[in-house]
């Protein structure tokens, strides 16, 4: 007789959770940073959005080893990792991905042409901690019954 009661209770928390606004920006950016560093990673091998060896400043296409596309594919790797850090432990994948976010930023400034899309980055950059930020809250605490 008490399940019915229990399994409402149970469930109450979950969503006083789903209705908090801090909650709610906690999700939406964790799954942005999940989903978006995946997707971008794994285009790395297939440049369907954008050939993405036009985007490597010509300085550290020079100072790493093999041709800008292979630098593209080690690029897609480490996005990847981010994206499913971000989604097993947000406290640190915000963190690395806004760090990531840092590297992309000075690598499009030193190219002529790219500063919009550095200002873009900024702004991602900016989402990534609030997301650690807001992790620090959310995530991993058990929410009050």
């Amino acid at each position: 007789m008490s399940s019915p009661s229990t399994t409402s209770t149970s469930a109450a928390p979950g969503r006083a959770a789903l209705a908090d606004p801090g909650y709610q920006a906690f999700a939406i950016l964790r799954t942005g940073f999940t989903v978006a560093p995946i997707l971008f990673g794994l285009d790395k091998f297939m440049n369907l959005l954008v050939d993405w060896p036009l985007y490597l400043a010509p300085w550290i296409d020079d100072i790493v080893p093999g041709s800008a596309q292979a630098a593209m594919y080690a690029v897609g790797v480490i996005e990847i990792v981010a994206g499913l850090v971000v989604a097993l432990a947000p406290r640190f994948g915000g963190w690395l991905v806004a760090g990531w976010l840092a590297g992309i930023i000075v690598n499009l400034l030193t190219i002529p042409g790219h500063y919009d899309i550095a200002l873009r980055d900024f702004g991602l950059l900016l989402g990534a901690v609030a997301l650690a930020r807001l992790a620090q809250r959310y995530h991993g605490k058990r929410q009050p019954r």
